[in-house]
């Protein structure tokens, strides 16, 4: 399956579409389709990017 995430780079903002609760989340790293991102509520969650399409959050 294709990374979904390929352009997500350390410090953008993501969601998680399956997890709203976990909040908005900073992107540690991205390598090999595996995002390392850092939720306020969840923690640092290791996301398979063929699996799971994360949602950029884009500030004003």
């Amino acid at each position: 399956m294709t990374d979904m995430s390929a352009f997500l780079e350390p410090g953008m903002r993501v969601e998680h579409p399956g997890q709203p609760d976990w909040g908005v989340g900073q992107v540690q790293s991205n390598i090999a389709g595996k995002v390392t991102v850092n939720f306020p509520e969840a923690g640092k969650v290791v996301i398979d990017a063929t699996r799971i399409a994360l949602i950029p959050v884009i500030d004003p």
